[in-house]
């Protein structure tokens, strides 16, 4: 990168400054004591060094007077190099992704031995993302924020895989049977929240407006929803098997989405024996026909479909384009300024001695 100069004028000045001191020490040194050629002879050290020691002594000590002095010099001209900010343009591409995406989770009786398995495969799909902002909503009756919207992907993959640990103990009766006192109660403090309506689980189209609730710009009812200025999408996990009356079915929810423009992509997670069901076959049907993709679990190898519909849905474009700033450089010329006066201080001080 080409070097330039932030304060060139600062520099310049200082430099005539200096020129002109030592010009005017020069001139007073030259005229303050005129030769008066009828002058009685003035002692001079020069002839009374006469010695070969003492001579070879006094022509060290001014030749490190001089070397003295163009190490100051030297030392003047950096400082005023610096002061001058040597600087030069830092050029770099700036790349912001417009894509916010909730995981939605159903936590039911019915599909938490499957959930696990559901959770991998967002561990999947975070990896593949660059600049998205992602949350996580889980529900059964209720729905509970497990994290908001956030583009921490450290966090985000502390949260899954935590997730993940603590739904190991209950993909199997055996599991469960097994389970440590610990263990349970860890499970019972993650779904906290997500069952507080008496007689019903796994209200599907309540858990999808709770996981929209997220996203900027929606609103519960189609005339407050606003064009959202991102591309918005839910990832939504269930065996769709309602148990209660919810307050939205899973058709009226994806109607309000759809009106807010958010897509809905649809993870099947529930036995593959059911796979066949007329419940798995009604969430596949609503989840297309609203634009989005529905996958099951035996589609997992194929997460990719998945990813790339996600990508694909932008109603607000990638932003991308070169950024360029002007930022100081002063590494080298403030290292020889450093190394300048490491020779100068101790020629200085063998002077004085």
């Amino acid at each position: 990168m080409t070097l330039t100069w932030h304060w060139p004028w600062i520099g310049l000045a200082g430099l005539v400054l200096a020129l002109a001191l030592v010009a005017a020490i020069v001139a007073a040194s030259r005229f303050r004591h005129p030769r008066d050629p009828s002058a009685a002879q003035v002692f001079s050290l020069d002839k009374d060094l006469r010695g070969e020691e003492a001579t070879r002594l006094f022509h060290l000590w001014r030749n490190m007077g001089r070397l003295a002095v163009a190490g100051m010099a030297l030392c003047l001209l950096l400082s005023l190099a610096l002061v001058a900010r040597p600087s030069q343009v830092d050029e770099d591409s700036e790349h912001a992704n417009s894509r916010d995406i909730v995981l939605c989770l159903d936590v039911s009786g019915s599909t938490l031995p499957y959930d696990r398995e559901v959770i991998e495969t967002y561990l999947r799909m975070v990896s593949s993302f660059k600049g998205e902002r992602i949350g996580m909503t889980i529900f059964n009756s209720t729905a509970r924020t497990v994290f908001p919207l956030t583009d921490d992907y450290h966090l985000v993959s502390n949260q899954l895989k935590t997730a993940d640990r603590i739904l190991k103990g209950v993909q199997t009766q055996q599991d469960i049977d097994k389970m440590k006192d610990r263990d349970y109660q860890a499970i019972s403090d993650w779904l906290e929240g997500t069952q507080n309506r008496k007689d019903a689980t796994s209200l599907i189209g309540d858990g999808v407006v709770s996981c929209a609730a997220m996203l900027p710009g929606f609103a519960y009812g189609t005339a407050n929803s606003q064009r959202p200025n991102r591309s918005v999408s839910i990832v939504l996990a269930t065996d769709n098997v309602v148990s209660g009356t919810p307050s939205y079915s899973l058709e009226q929810a994806l109607e309000l989405t759809s009106k807010a423009r958010i897509g809905v992509d649809g993870l099947y997670s529930g036995p593959k024996q059911s796979q066949a069901d007329q419940e798995a076959k009604e969430m596949k049907s609503l989840i297309e026909q609203h634009g989005g993709v529905f996958m099951t679990q035996a589609d997992g190898p194929s997460i990719g479909e998945l990813v790339s519909n996600i990508e694909q849905r932008k109603d607000a474009q990638i932003k991308e384009g070169n950024q360029a700033a002007m930022v100081d450089a002063p590494g080298w010329w403030v290292l020889v300024l450093v190394a300048a006066l490491a020779l100068w201080i101790p020629l200085t001080w063998r002077l004085r001695r």
